[in-house]
Order: structure tokens, then sequence, then C-alpha cells
């Protein structure tokens, strides 16, 4: 892992896009991931924009990536294409770039609500992890542009058959704003508790410091 950079993608990351698309592409048509194909030009402007993850090994070898969508006026944001060659599986990578996004998300659009569609186990950890709860699709976004986009995926039929309220895929949702305010209070937490550590240590001393001097004296006073 400490040869592995994960970074916000930029111009001299471009290179990687046509490695980037074959592996999207591939992963798309495997049942069970759920996973839609891109291509290249649109990745290549999510780079652009400031709204991808990358993850590069040893300094030139594509190692993972992911990048950010946002739908409805930008109230909804999903954290898209999250994909790991397979011998850089199994070592904490992919959590790391979801992490990464996640938090970059968060930036970007402070007031949106992070969601997601899943038929990974993996992926789904990953999001319970950052604070994702299961919902129904019907708490997600209704923007006819972001369901387009699942045309792509093994399991579409279904979506379509039951107008979009149901599929394989887990619906998923975290909201932004009770996210800051819960990382807000556990900030301030942390901030209590280890102020509240350094009180009890100093005067942890002092009392030491006291206690040390009250002996000295008594040894004194017994000398003469």
């Amino acid at each position: 892992m400490k040869k592995i950079k994960v970074t916000i993608a930029g111009k001299e990351h471009l290179g990687y896009v046509p490695e980037i698309e074959k592996a999207i592409l591939f992963a798309s048509k495997i049942k069970g991931t759920g996973l839609a194909k891109r291509s290249g030009k649109y990745i290549k402007e999510k780079i652009l924009e400031g709204k991808a993850i990358i993850a590069i090994f040893d300094k030139k070898k594509f190692a993972g990536f992911c990048y950010i969508e946002s739908w409805g006026h930008k109230r909804f944001v999903a954290n898209s294409g999250l994909i790991v060659p397979e011998e850089f599986r199994g070592m904490g990578l992919a959590f790391n770039i979801k992490r990464k996004a996640f938090n970059l998300s968060r930036i970007l659009f402070p007031t949106a609500k992070l969601f997601g569609l899943t038929t990974s186990l993996a992926v789904m950890k990953l999001n319970s992890a950052l604070g994702y709860k299961p919902v129904t699709f019907s708490e997600l976004t209704d923007d006819d542009e972001f369901w387009k986009g699942c045309q792509t995926c093994a399991y579409y039929d279904i979506l379509f058959r039951t107008n979009r309220t149901h599929c394989l895929c887990t619906a998923m949702l975290c909201d932004n704003k009770k996210a800051r305010r819960n990382g807000k209070k556990i900030h301030k937490i942390k901030g209590q508790l280890i102020g509240r550590f350094v009180k009890e240590s100093l005067g942890k001393g002092k009392r030491q410091k006291a206690e040390g001097k009250r002996e000295e004296v008594e040894e004194v006073k017994m000398r003469k």
C-alpha cells in the first residue's frame, strides 16, 4: 500500500483513460457488479472537472478509480464506477478510494445527499462504514438522466419492468448535512476528551510534585 498513491485525478492522469474505460466495461458485463459502462470521453470529462479519484501504483501503474456525479440540480450525489484491478484487491484499496471520493463529494456538494446503487456486498460494507443506510428507490433522485445511465447495466430490464421501484441493486443514502453535523460532534467530543485528559494529567503532575515536596520537607524534619 505504501507504493500506491490515491489522489484526485488531474490532466496528468488522462493517459490512463483507455485502461479505466476497459476495466469498467469488463466489470459491467459481469453479473453481480451492477456497474454501468462509461465512455472514455465521459471519464475524461470527470477527470478534467476534478471529480474523479485515481490510484497509481509505483508512480506509473493504474490501480483503481472512482468518479463523482451530481443529479437533480446538485441535490443528490453519487460516487460511481469504483473499480480496482484484481491484482490490487484484498488490501483495503477500494475503501481508501471510496473514502477519498466520499470526502471530496462532501466538499464539492456540501448540501447534497450522497447515494448509491449496488449489488456488491463489498461495496455495501464500504458504504455502511461511511454512514450510508439502505433506503427504498423512492428516496433517490428522480432525475431521468441518472436512471438512463442504468441502461447499460445487466439488470436494467428489472428496473424498467418495475417502473424504477425495484431492482437487484440495493439503494443506499447518506445525508451530507447530517454527516457533517455528526462529524463536528465527534470532533468536539474528541477535543473535550483530549482537553480533559491533558487537564487531568497536569493536575496529576501537580499533585505528584506537591507530594514530592511534602516528602522532602518531612525527610528534612526527621534529619533535624
